[in-house]
This record gives structure tokens, C-alpha cells and sequence, in this order.
């Protein structure tokens, strides 16, 4: 249903736009918390040879950070709808900064497996206080804008974090004290969490009557049907909750493949230095951080248009699929380096784009009172693809000593990420009015 707001008249106040630098804070402590996150696989190509380690010792490595963030994303999105966005957060953002300084401190590979589970537990709440943000902060027409602003934080945290890590890395010539500055200046980003964040608009002394109505336009029915029907188990329709899952899992299959493996595939089987994968992974990210935002606005205008919700969901993450699955068809016949990273560039585009889309899911089809455990266990999903591609890709380079069969299992993920999305039902429990109906003309 569309949603519409009454024209201001001349003695109304125009709405205060406090939403939208709540997700700025969001979307910057994202882009940090991915920054943090890329410095192993910066790092990797050069730390694999101080410490002589395997490809598998060396997948292991990259996986370790999603064993501890698979395993509490459900406690974490309880913990966002327990105690609020903005003290998980703080708390998060000094722990996840001091885990950076302890991968500094590393003396082998098992150290740095250590070091990277407690970065993990540490960044555990950061993704799903998106959609927990979204749910009180934004009104449903926005939320596909919300989810794309604060995801797109992502690619561009690998973008900018992997160029800035790699100069540091040169700059200081030591890959510990590029991690102890990263480190600290998370830390740092507690205070700007705390000063700058509030769990609800009516906690913000900087919004006005009029920010607060346009927040809560939604449609009233919609709102009375879900608060008046009981909230039973997760809150989300069954089927729609496996494919959110599935779907989940595929694509960050792909997406942490290139984001842990990246680095190295530029340097074994593209033959870049140090300096040419810091620009090259800040291209492909970047060209990630557009396509997030450029899906979300889409979503909201298409719908605006008059298009089914889910229709113009599905229609864009089946797009991004099929085009990521076509470009790892392609890419080993690729011979130029420079091509390739265009081709990966363009790749990145579609899957981040539908990436950010999903983020949205969980405010548009879960109950409010379980948007921050939906997006907890979509997120748990996710770091359970994250915790097997690393594995996988280095036993795949083990065996093989080379990275086609690595490019063939993503376009494999790449087809099984779009056929998860599509057994979503737009759908929420206990409300009549279903995403998948067409608005209202």
C-alpha cells in the first residue's frame, strides 16, 4: 500500500531530516567495522610468509572471525532488542578496536585465529542494528533508502579501508602498527556512537512533530493489526524466514570470498603488488558501495511507481545473481589483469546491490518486536557462508594450486543465492495487507 503524508500548509513546521544522520552514523561505523575486518586479507599475502603458513592454515585464518559472528548473531540481535542499538553499539565499537590491536600482537597463526574470534564477537551487533534502526526510526517507504545508506557502508569500508590499510602497511613498512592505528581509531568511534545515536526519534531531542509524524505514517491499520496479533516464535512467516537464510548464505558465499580471497587472488593470479591491490580492491569495492545504494533507491521507486514490493525485490537480487553468475563464467578467460578487475568491479555492483537490499527484509516482514532477531539470524546465515568459503577456497587452491575451480564454485553460489531469494513470501504474519499486493493507486 502506498503511503502517503498530507501537504504541509503554511503554518506547519517542515520536517527535521534526524533519521537520515542517524543512518550517516550507522552507515560510517559500518564502513569502519568492514575496514577493520579486510586488514587480514591485506595483509595475508605478506603475514603467510613471516609466519610460513598453508593456503588451509591461511583459510582457516580468514574463516576464524565468522566462527564467534555466526555463533552469536542471535544473542546479539537479542541483545539490540534488549538493551537498545545505541549501548550495544558503543560497547561493540571499544571491543572491536581492541581485537585490531590484538591481531598486532600476533606471533603465529594460531594467535591470529584468536585474535580474529574476538574481533568477531565484537563486531557481531554492528549489521543488525540496521534493520533494528529501520524499524523505529524510518517509515516503511524508506526503509529499501535505509537499508542501502547504512550496506553500502560495507563495500565502501573495504574500498577505502584496503587502500588506506595497504599504504599504511607501506608507508610504516610493518602490517602491525597499520593494525594497532586501525585499531585505535576504532576504539575511538565509541564516543561518536554514544553522543550521536537514540534507540527511538522520540528519545531525540532534535526531532521535530513533524519528522516524528512522517516517521510514523505508516499505514494505521497495518500498525494496529500487527501490535493487536500475538508475536508467536521468530515472528516472520516460516518460508519466507528459510529462503532469507538460504539466500543469505549464497551470497555472502560470494561476497566474503572475494573480500578474504581477494587480495590474494589479485596477487597470485594477477600478479599485482602491494600498492596495485590496495587501488584495485578500492575500485571493485567502491563500484559495491554504488550498486548498494543505487538497489535500494530503485526498490523505493519502483514501488513509488506502482510495482509489487516483492516483485521489485525479487526482480533486482534475481538481476544481481545472474549478472555475478555471468561474470564468473566469463572471468578465466580473461587474460588482461585490467579487465579483470572491471569485470569484478561490475560484478560487485550487482551483488552488493542486492546484498543491501536484503537488509531491508527484516523490518519489512518480521513482527517489530523481532526485527532485531530476524536480522541477528539473517546475519547468522550469512556468517555461516562466511565461515566455509574461506575454508573451502583453500582447499580448493590446495589441491589444485590455482584459481579456476574457486571461480566456478562462486558461480555455482551465485545461481543458488537467486533461487533461495525466490522462495520468499512478501508476507507478514497477522497483517492483512501483504508486501506482495500492488500499492494503492
Amino acid at each position: 500500500m502506498r503511503i502517503s503524508t498530507p501537504p504541509l500548509s503554511a503554518t506547519q513546521e517542515q520536517p527535521t531530516r534526524v533519521r537520515w544522520r542517524i543512518f550517516a552514523v550507522l552507515f560510517f561505523l559500518l564502513a569502519v567495522n568492514l575496514m577493520d575486518r579486510i586488514t587480514i586479507s591485506i595483509g595475508i599475502p605478506y603475514i603467510k610468509e613471516e609466519f610460513h603458513l598453508s593456503p588451509t592454515m591461511q583459510g582457516l585464518i580468514l574463516s576464524s572471525f565468522f566462527w564467534s559472528y555466526a555463533l552469536l548473531q542471535i544473542p546479539g540481535g537479542w541483545a539490540l532488542d534488549r538493551f537498545g542499538p545505541r549501548k550495544v553499539l558503543t560497547t561493540s565499537t571499544v571491543l572491536w578496536g581492541a581485537s585490531q590491536i590484538g591481531l598486532a600482537l600476533a606471533t603465529g597463526g594460531l594467535s591470529l585465529i584468536f585474535a580474529r574470534i574476538a574481533l568477531g564477537v565484537a563486531e557481531t551487533p554492528v549489521s543488525p542494528s540496521g534493520a533494528k534502526m529501520s524499524s523505529t526510526w524510518l517509515a516503511r517507504a524508506e526503509r529499501g533508502r535505509g537499508a542501502s545508506i547504512m550496506d553500502c557502508g560495507s563495500p565502501l569500508g573495504v574500498a577505502v579501508g584496503g587502500l588506506i590499510i595497504a599504504y599504511l602497511i607501506d608507508l610504516l613498512d610493518s602490517w602491525r602498527l597499520a593494525f594497532v592505528v586501525a585499531g585505535v581509531f576504532s576504539m575511538s568511534l565509541a564516543l561518536l556512537a554514544w553522543f550521536k545515536l537514540r534507540d527511538k526519534p522520540t528519545e531525540d531531542k532534535r526531532v521535530n512533530a513533524a519528522e516524528l509524524a512522517l516517521i510514523q505514517a505508516d499505514d494505521e491499520a497495518a500498525r494496529n493489526n500487527e501490535e493487536e496479533a500475538p508475536c508467536k516464535g521468530m515472528g516472520i512467516d516460516t518460508r519466507s524466514l528459510v529462503g532469507i537464510m538460504f539466500g543469505r548464505a549464497t551470497w555472502a558465499m560470494i561476497y566474503f570470498g572475494l573480500l578474504t580471497w581477494g587480495p590474494s587472488y589479485l596477487a597470485q593470479a594477477r600478479g599485482f603488488d602491494l600498492k596495485a591491490i590496495g587501488n584495485a580492491t578500492f575500485i571493485i569495492f567502491m563500484m559495491g558501495a554504488l550498486g548498494s545504494l543505487s538497489a535500494g533507491f530503485l526498490v523505493d521507486f519502483l514501488v513509488k511507481r506502482g510495482m509489487r514490493h516483492g516483485l521489485a525485490v525479487k526482480s533486482l537480487i534475481a538481476i544481481s545473481g545472474l549478472v555475478t553468475l555471468t561474470i564468473f563464467l566469463l572471468l578465466p578467460g580473461i587474460s588482461d589483469p585490467i579487465s579483470a578487475v572491471m569485470m569484478l568491479s561490475v560484478a560487485s555492483f550487482f551483488l552488493t546491490g542486492g546484498g543491501g537490499i536484503y537488509w531491508s527484509l527484516p523490518a519489512l516482514l518480521a513482527h517489530k518486536s523481532r526485527v532485531g532477531l530476524v536480522g541477528g539470524t539473517m546475519n547468522m546465515a550469512g556468517s555461516v557462508g562466511g565461515i566455509l568459503v574461506p575454508i573451502v577456497v583453500g582447499l580448493i587452491l590446495q589441491a589444485t594450486n590455482s584459481f579456476t575451480g574457486v571461480l566456478t564454485f562462486f558461480t555455482v553460489c551465485s545461481g543458488l543465492y537467486v533461487l533461495g531469494t525466490l522462495v520468499i513470501r512478501f508476507h507478514k504474519p497477522g497483517v492483512p495487507d501483504a508486501l506482495d499486493q500492488a500499492p494503492a493507486r
